[in-house]
Parts: C-alpha cells; sequence; structure tokens
C-alpha cells in the first residue's frame, strides 16, 4: 500500500490544503474564478511575494490549481482552479460560512 492510501484521509487533506494562505487562495480563485498574481497579493495584504508564489506552486504541484502561461510582453500569468481544486468549493463555501457565523456570534 503506497503512502497516499495508508495515510489517514483527513491528515492527508490537511497536508494538501495546510499552510497559512493556502486555503485563502483556493477560495479567492473560487468566487473569482481566474487572477493573476498581483491580483491574489492585493487580496492576501500580509502575503509576501515569496510567500504567495511558493504557496501558488504547492497548489499547482499537487493538482489543485492550473496556471496558464501567456506568451506576452510583458509575460502574464493566471490561475485558476483545477477541476481537482474545484471538487473542494462546497468545502470552501462551508468555511465562509462557518467564519461569517462565528464573527457574527464572537464580536471582539
Amino acid at each position: 500500500m503506497d503512502k497516499q492510501h495508508s495515510q489517514c484521509p483527513v491528515e492527508f487533506t490537511v497536508n494538501m490544503v495546510g499552510g497559512k494562505y493556502k486555503l485563502v487562495i483556493l477560495y479567492q480563485l473560487a468566487i473569482h474564478g481566474v487572477r493573476r498574481f498581483n491580483e491574489l497579493r492585493r487580496e492576501l495584504s500580509n502575503i509576501t511575494p515569496r510567500t504567495l508564489t511558493r504557496q501558488l506552486r504547492e497548489l499547482e504541484s499537487d493538482g489543485l490549481i492550473n496556471r496558464q502561461v501567456y506568451s506576452e510582453i510583458p509575460p502574464k500569468v493566471e490561475y485558476s482552479l483545477s477541476e481537482t481544486g474545484k471538487s473542494l468549493y462546497s468545502l470552501l463555501l462551508q468555511f465562509e460560512k462557518w467564519g461569517l457565523n462565528y464573527m457574527a456570534n464572537n464580536p471582539k
């Protein structure tokens, strides 16, 4: 049995989408469709370019997002959810719903 199938499914999922910004990146792509690097960076105001690049590369490597490079000058790169990433859509909406409910009931 390979490591992927011997691992707890929750642990496996957390390893794929874990990271400080991965779920937020996936959420942004889910609600907006296609985003360029600087658009994501503006939406995630606390992220450094290096961290965003790393998180995007990991999400692409795991097959959760697509990276489309256009041969233009200056180069244009767009990110979108892959079919696998789209399968997380309902979970991302549940995270949003839970967060809104929690914030409404626990004001600080």
